[in-house]
């Protein structure tokens, strides 16, 4: 919640951001209780919810998350990303991904990091390309929207296996 001051201004000037997202987003109220929930879910240790600040412009820019954490399986998923669309396509996004996987894969040591996006969200499914993961399928009327649509989730992962390779290749620039 501490971060809410400097995150709100982006929900407001961008409230179509999460709108793949079963998340209700684009006002304070909205944002106050995305947060909260983000709070009560890492509580329960479901989902780790970090800020994103961009440190070049001194700004926090968004918001990533670890969650459907399986330490048996050794698995977890990345997602509940959105960033500030004045930084879109500037590789931030990217950076961060790599600080999450390599995170997740070296220290966490996960077999696998799994992605799951709305299937009409093109831009999420090129970039989960982008940074080498794999596509896997598709779930069918998968998750409720909070307008009431049935939306399709699509599945990407990368395991640890293709980590070192993906690493030296994609990220040979963190």
């Amino acid at each position: 919640m501490s971060h809410f001051n400097e995150l709100v201004t982006i929900s407001s000037e961008h409230p179509n951001l999460l709108q793949h997202s079963p998340s209700l987003f684009g006002t304070d109220e909205n944002l106050k209780s995305y947060i909260a929930d983000a709070i009560q879910q890492r509580e329960l240790e479901n989902r780790f919810a970090f800020a994103i600040y961009d440190k070049a412009n001194k700004r926090f820019i968004g918001s990533s998350s670890y969650s459907a954490i399986s330490h048996h399986d050794k698995k977890l998923e990345i997602g509940w990303t959105w960033i500030d669309k004045a930084v879109q396509g500037s590789g931030l996004n990217k950076q961060v991904k790599f600080l999450m996987l390599d995170y997740a894969f070296n220290t966490l040591e996960m077999e696998r990091v799994e992605f799951k996006t709305d299937s009409r969200n093109i831009q999420s499914k090129k970039a989960l390309v982008k940074i080498g993961a794999t596509f896997e399928g598709e779930l069918r009327r998968h998750m409720l929207m909070p307008d009431g649509f049935r939306r399709t989730s699509s599945y990407y992962s990368i395991l640890k296996s293709e980590w070192i390779e993906i690493k030296k290749t994609i990220f040979q620039d963190y």
